[in-house]
């Protein structure tokens, strides 16, 4: 048994050295496989350093495809009225081809969080973080998934969010990095799949105003630094929302 522990010790160490080396090679998809690895022959609890190249793998995995995404499509956009049918079906194909790949991986990671690392995280940090991957990949899906689609995962974007934000409001400080990073999503989430800057900007200011008076209260506390960058982010969505709202015109 002891023997066991040892050899399982040393394949974990090696897989997440490799997943290391991956990422800093930038060959993400490397590093999923490694991460998955682990969790699939050795434990389904991940340590931070494991849970966090897993978790950046996948963010530059979907936003690589998130961006082709919206070059071709403002390509078919623009030259709508310029182009042959047959150009503009050959862009319309490799849209789709993005879109379904960009599906497919965002499916995955939903997966892996629901069948392998949602049922054994800790309450508290842990817990929060894999509920809102969860939430920031359905939104994914809700924002480039067919049109048929959308509502279904609009739904279960809003459902892993709001488990999070529970679960984050109850086990973690107003100035926790990943409770900040939660609501910053969350937020993002109301403004750019429910079309509602005033509850992404209700969202946001509480989550700001909670955070400062922490800080004030307590200045040296653990994380702050990290803390203090999505506050910046979360103030600047604030603003950019609240210039949106009052250029809406009074009649709409």
């Amino acid at each position: 048994m002891a023997a066991d522990k040892v050899a399982a010790a040393a394949d974990r160490h090696r897989c997440l050295f490799l997943a290391e080396l991956a990422g800093e090679a930038e060959r993400y998809h490397d590093v999923v496989a490694q991460i998955k690895t682990i969790i699939k022959t050795i434990d389904s609890r991940l340590s931070v350093a494991e849970r966090n190249l897993l978790s950046v793998a996948y963010k530059n995995i979907t936003n690589g495809l998130r961006n082709s995404w919206r070059v071709v499509e403002g390509v078919e956009s623009s030259h709508t009225l310029r182009i042959e049918k047959r150009q503009a079906t050959l862009i319309a194909r490799q849209r789709e081809r993005i879109q379904n790949e960009l599906a497919d991986v965002c499916r995955d990671i939903v997966a892996l969080l629901d069948d392998s690392l949602i049922p054994v995280a800790e309450a508290g940090e842990e817990s929060v973080f894999y509920s809102k991957m969860k939430g920031d990949y359905y939104r994914y899906l809700a924002e480039f998934a067919h049109k048929r689609d959308r509502d279904k995962y609009a739904e279960l974007s809003l459902s892993a969010y709001k488990t999070a934000y529970q679960r984050a409001t109850s086990t973690l400080d107003p100035v926790h990095p990943t409770r900040l990073g939660l609501a910053l999503n969350f937020s993002v989430f109301f403004h750019d799949v429910r079309k509602s800057p005033e509850r992404a900007c209700h969202l946001a200011k509480s989550a700001f105003d909670d955070a400062i008076a922490a800080a004030e209260a307590e200045p040296d506390a653990e994380g702050l630094k990290d803390s203090l960058m999505i506050l910046q982010l979360l103030k600047e969505d604030l603003i950019l929302w609240a210039k949106e709202m009052d250029d809406v015109p009074a009649e709409a």
